[in-house]
C-alpha cells in the first residue's frame, strides 16, 4: 500500500528550500554528505517530527510536534536531512544533518511501502533513548502534526537503535511501550560509599 505522506505547512516547506538555496548555509553545514554533494539538491519526503517527553509515564504516550524533517535528495538518494522548527515568528529552517538516521528513514519508508495497510508517516523520537522510529500512523487523513500514538500504529525503529531494540522490525505500539519503558524504568540507588 502505498503511505500517505501529509504535506508540510508551506513556510516549512519555503524555510527549508531557502536554505538549500544558500550557498553559505550548505556550505557551513554540518552535514558532510550534503557539503560534498555536486548537482542539484531537493527536499522529499516531508515527515513530521513529534517528540515523546516522558516514557517512563504510566498511560499511553503523549507527543508534542518538534519541527519538520525533510529528506535532502541529491540524485537516486537522499544525503541529508533539513529540519524546520515553528518559532513565535512561524516556521524557520532550523539545521542540515547526516548519519545513520537520513539512510535508516529512507530504507524504513521502503520497507514501510510493502506493508498491507495504509499508514501516515511519521518521526517519534525518544530523547531519554537516544532513539528514532518511524511512527506509521493508521488514521491517513489525520493532520499529520496532531495525535498521540494509537493501538492501530506500528513504529519502526531506526538503526542504530538501543540495545535489546531490534532496528527496523515494524511493532505495534502495545509490543514495543513496555520494553521501552522497562528500559527507563527506576534506576536503582547506589549505596554511599563507608
Amino acid at each position: 500500500m502505498p503511505l500517505h505522506v501529509p504535506p508540510a505547512p508551506a513556510p516549512a516547506l519555503r524555510s527549508v528550500l531557502t536554505a538549500l538555496g544558500s550557498p553559505t548555509a550548505v556550505r557551513e553545514s554540518p552535514a558532510a554528505a550534503l557539503r560534498t554533494h555536486q548537482g542539484p539538491l531537493s527536499p522529499d519526503h516531508p515527515l513530521p517530527v513529534h517528540v515523546w517527553d516522558d516514557v517512563s509515564q504510566a498511560g499511553p504516550p503523549r507527543t508534542r510536534l518538534a519541527g519538520w524533517r525533510f529528506l535532502v535528495r541529491g540524485g537516486e538518494r537522499a544525503v541529508a536531512a533539513a529540519e524546520a522548527r515553528l518559532t513565535a515568528d512561524g516556521w524557520t529552517f532550523s539545521h542540515f544533518c547526516d548519519g545513520p538516521y537520513v539512510a535508516a528513514t529512507e530504507r524504513a519508508l521502503q520497507q514501510a511501502e510493502s506493508l498491507a495497510a495504509p499508514y501516515q508517516p511519521r518521526l517519534l523520537s525518544v530523547p531519554e533513548l537516544y532513539m528514532l522510529t518511524l511512527w506509521l500512523h493508521h488514521d491517513v487523513a489525520a493532520d499529520g502534526a496532531d495525535g498521540m500514538p494509537a493501538t492501530g500504529d506500528l513504529l519502526v525503529p531506526l538503526a542504530p537503535a538501543p540495545p535489546g531494540i531490534a532496528s527496523h522490525l515494524p511493532q505495534r505500539i502495545a509490543d514495543l511501550l513496555p520494553r521501552l519503558t522497562r528500559r527507563l524504568g527506576p534506576t536503582p540507588l547506589l549505596r554511599e560509599p563507608a
